[in-house]
């Protein structure tokens, strides 16, 4: 397979505390499970039912690499610090090459 990517949204923002703790250890623990920041942050334009609300793409080399992430310790660690005041919807994609 060719590569893919996490394109995470967020449906919820919670607290803007929360968000920075779980930025501050999710990226460094991304980055060492292979992946890539793409683009992230506010949306420029939204059309249809588009949210203004944060969203992150991540490409991955791999569907292993993209959900290995979720169960490795650091990772864990960053979605610990989000609680229950965030909702994300995360999808990984195949990428079209």
């Amino acid at each position: 397979m060719s590569k893919v990517y996490t394109v995470a949204s967020y449906m919820s923002d919670g607290d803007p505390a929360a968000l920075a703790a779980y930025a501050a250890l999710a990226g460094p623990a991304i980055i060492a499970g292979g992946g890539r920041m793409i683009a992230r942050g506010m949306p420029l334009a939204t059309f249809e039912k588009g949210l203004e609300k944060r969203a992150i793409i991540i490409e991955w080399d791999s569907l292993e690499q993209a959900t290995a992430i979720y169960a490795t310790p650091a990772y864990r660690a960053a979605v610990a610090k989000l609680g229950p005041s965030v909702e994300r919807d995360i999808r990984i994609l195949a990428a079209t090459e």
